[in-house]
């Protein structure tokens, strides 16, 4: 079987922990950041794990992870 090819912009948005599961970072959190309280701008900064519903589908774009 030929070597899979990982998706090279999913590779740069999703990585791994050490338990396997797979973290995103939030979106919002670039520029007009002004209007955004000080709360929202520090949850938006924190990763979280990607849902369920989209686990199968960015595992198999990066599939050595």
């Amino acid at each position: 079987m030929p070597k899979l090819k990982t998706h090279k912009g999913a590779a740069k948005r999703f990585r791994t922990t050490g338990s396997g599961k797979i973290v995103r970072g939030h979106s919002m959190a670039r520029h007009i950041l002004t209007k955004k309280s000080r709360k929202r701008k520090r949850v938006l900064d924190q990763d979280t794990l990607i849902s369920a519903a989209d686990l199968r589908r960015v595992h198999r774009m990066i599939p050595y992870s």
